[in-house]
């Protein structure tokens, strides 16, 4: 288990084949990918000279890797003791490199890939994924919805102050359902947790920032809210560590606020349904490793291409049809026989 407290990366679990140092050193934001894939066994662009991460055992390397990234809170006190470390320069960052090296190198094998933004409606679901989460709640009408069926979490939740009449706390409670739910899902597909392709989980909740916008983070629900959320990521976190026999990694991210100026704006539960600019400031979207092998096959194609028509146009052009041509040789020939 990885633990966060005030902007920090923290290890809730872990298997014995990843080994984290205990100790202080402040992690970039923008390496925490590298950090996941380096602990899956996958190598970085970048070296990263970080010493949290210690050289683990090459050949059992964790099946699964789950990330949880909690934003507007600065420190979660999780029950469970686990080492954390500061992150320096929070800005948004992404496990979609992570994603790529699964799914390029284990496509055969249909690996689990799932990332969710709830409060976005934002879904990416690669490989067994599609199937094992196809009745997963990833609309805010979904969600909303889910909350008060029989089998919902607002059965045994203890909601404290927090209400089933606001929307704000109806929010952060199906964020919370949603992680009932993936290890719901799971459980009914456990030899999924056991073939040999590792899997992906990276999830991001903001209902936690809302409780604090509109309560303030001195109040008593933001309390409350932050204890169940640690409650229910301490239970989320058992459950799909038991799920993978205890060869997963389990990972928190607590930030305040990113430091980027161009973090996308998570929609609010409150705000109308209104068509918004996915990319308002029209930035080109990210290119992965194979760009460069794409671009080099077409341009190389196109130059031999233009290159053969202009030889044979060159050699069509200069040719003599009496004697580089067989038609008109062979008519000839049966010219001067008749």
């Amino acid at each position: 288990f990885l633990g966060v407290c005030g902007d920090e990366f923290s290890v809730l679990r872990s298997p014995q084949s990843v080994v984290f140092r205990d100790g202080s050193w402040p992690i970039p934001g923008e390496r925490i990918p590298d950090v996941a894939a380096l602990s899956m066994g996958f190598s970085v662009e970048d070296d990263l000279s970080w010493p949290g991460l210690a050289v683990g055992d090459l050949f059992h390397r964790p099946r699964a890797t789950v990330l949880v990234t909690v934003k507007g809170v600065d420190k979660l006190t999780l029950p469970v003791k686990g080492i954390s470390y500061p992150i320096e320069n929070a800005v948004p960052f992404s496990l979609d490199s992570v994603a790529n090296a699964i799914h390029t190198l284990f496509s055969e094998e249909t690996p689990v890939v799932l990332q969710l933004a709830p409060s976005e409606e934002r879904v990416y679901m690669v490989g067994k994924a599609n199937s094992v989460f196809e009745d997963l709640s990833v609309t805010l009408r979904q969600l909303r919805n889910r909350l008060f069926q029989d089998n919902s979490i607002l059965g045994s939740l203890p909601l404290n102050s927090l209400s089933r009449n606001n929307e704000v706390d109806l929010l952060f409670l199906s964020e919370l359902q949603v992680l009932h739910d993936i290890a719901s899902l799971l459980s009914r597909h456990k030899h999924l947790a056991k073939d040999h392709s590792p899997d992906l989980y990276s999830l991001e909740l903001a209902g936690l920032e809302e409780v604090g916008k509109r309560y303030g983070e001195d109040s008593q629900q933001f309390k409350d809210a932050s204890q169940i959320l640690v409650d229910s990521l301490q239970k989320f976190a058992d459950e799909m560590f038991n799920l993978y026999s205890g060869n997963a990694v389990v990972e928190v991210v607590a930030v305040k606020t990113f430091n980027s100026p161009l973090t996308r704006k998570a929609r609010s539960i409150l705000q109308s349904s209104q068509s918004e600019t996915e990319n308002p400031y029209n930035l080109a979207y990210p290119y992965n490793y194979n760009y460069s092998v794409i671009f080099n096959i077409i341009l190389w194609m196109m130059i031999g291409l233009a290159l053969a028509v202009i030889v044979i146009s060159y050699n069509l052009w200069n040719m003599d049809p009496g004697y580089d041509s067989i038609i008109y040789r062979m008519t000839n020939q049966k010219i001067r026989m008749d």
